[in-house]
């Protein structure tokens, strides 16, 4: 079983589901990791850093998922594939940004909700740090956005066996 998970071609839509989460995590990593860098070191605010994780994240994401997730559906063109990927994985981005907006000191709309308003508490996360609960939040809502949408408009021609 683990064997088909993992090698070969994927014959189903649980398996590309699996595998993309697979994706999904692995740029998800290199997102975070950016981004955490990008502010907590170079202090260029969440908003920028976030657009910076997420390029990243993106890039390996699409790597990922064109070459074992989606292998059959691989387009003759790569540069019109990584052009609707990332047009999808934009709108992803949109989403996040909306949803990191309430948990961020300097978000899309200015200082965030929660941040101003709600307390978690600085056990775990200084108020300056609420955007990677935000964050999290949008990893979950987004994975669900890009693997559908992706599966449907850009993968819609892959043919797995049932």
């Amino acid at each position: 079983m683990l064997k088909k998970i993992f090698s070969g071609k994927p014959e189903n839509i649980a398996v590309q589901f699996f595998r993309n989460m697979i994706a999904g995590i692995t740029g998800t990593i290199v997102d975070f990791v950016i981004l955490i860098i990008c502010e907590e070191f170079f202090f260029f605010g969440e908003f920028y850093s976030t657009i910076l994780g997420f390029v990243a994240g993106l890039f390996v994401n699409y790597l990922v998922c064109r070459y074992w997730v989606f292998p059959e559906a691989v387009e003759k063109n790569a540069l019109l594939d990584f052009g609707f990927f990332m047009a999808i994985g934009f709108a992803g981005l949109l989403l996040t940004q909306i949803i990191i907006a309430p948990f961020s000191e300097h978000g899309l709309f200015g200082i965030g909700y929660f941040v101003s308003h709600i307390s978690f508490g600085t056990r775990f996360f200084a108020t300056d740090q609420y955007y990677i609960i935000g964050k999290a939040i949008a990893v979950v809502l987004v994975y669900f956005w890009n693997f559908f949408t992706r599966k449907k408009f850009l993968y819609r021609q892959f043919k797995g066996k049932k």
